[in-house]
């Protein structure tokens, strides 16, 4: 008789490749999935996992954004300090991106500001003080204004919401990559943005 193919389900998947993202080997990831879940799969199927893998972009109607909500803040991943850069939207609070930068100035929010515009079209930017947004804004013909209460308390908590799971690139699996290209960051980041939006659809 045929037996159908033994799928994994997809909530392991997502988990095989956030502990991957984080830094452990194929080998300890097939480990982790068969203790947490009772999923045995091999590290060949964690690798072929990692190889389909492909991070998705949120694509939302340009007409249900009002506003792209952004900020950014210092996180740390192994020994190299960076600037996690998020743009939120008000009325359903997807992330609509996420991404890192070594540097924080006019320049570097000129090109992730520009990035959304390019995704998502053009619409008004909310920021707090930082001097480098409105020169951004004004460079990119984007209207910007200060945030109001609600936009600040909104975006203080996905960035505290991010951080919390951030710290575990320090603590408990740091870089230890000689010039690292940060490209396991990235792709984590990613898994996280595409795993929180799917959440809030559901």
């Amino acid at each position: 008789m045929f037996n159908k193919r033994n799928r994994t389900p997809s909530e392991h998947v997502g988990h095989g490749l956030y502990l991957y993202f984080l830094g452990l080997s194929t080998r300890n990831v097939a480990k982790a999935l068969s203790f947490l879940h009772t999923v045995k799969r091999s590290q060949v199927a964690v690798w072929k996992w990692i190889q389909e893998y492909r991070p998705k972009r949120v694509s939302l109607k340009r007409n249900i954004i009002s506003e792209f909500i952004v900020d950014e803040t210092a996180i740390k991943a192994g020994s190299e300090h960076l600037w996690l850069w998020i743009a939120i939207e008000p009325e359903n609070k997807q992330i609509l991106a996420l991404s890192i930068y070594k540097e924080r100035n006019m320049f570097v929010a000129e090109r992730f500001i520009s990035g959304l515009t390019h995704i998502h079209g053009k619409h008004p930017v909310s920021t707090d003080g930082g001097t480098w947004y409105p020169q951004a804004c004004r460079f990119l013909r984007s209207r910007h204004h200060l945030h109001s209460s609600f936009e600040k308390s909104l975006i203080e908590r996905t960035i505290q919401y991010i951080k919390d799971r951030t710290e575990g690139f320090d603590d408990c699996f740091p870089c230890r990559k000689v010039n690292c290209k940060l490209k396991h960051v990235k792709n984590w980041l990613n898994l996280f943005a595409c795993q929180h939006n799917k959440d809030i659809v559901t």
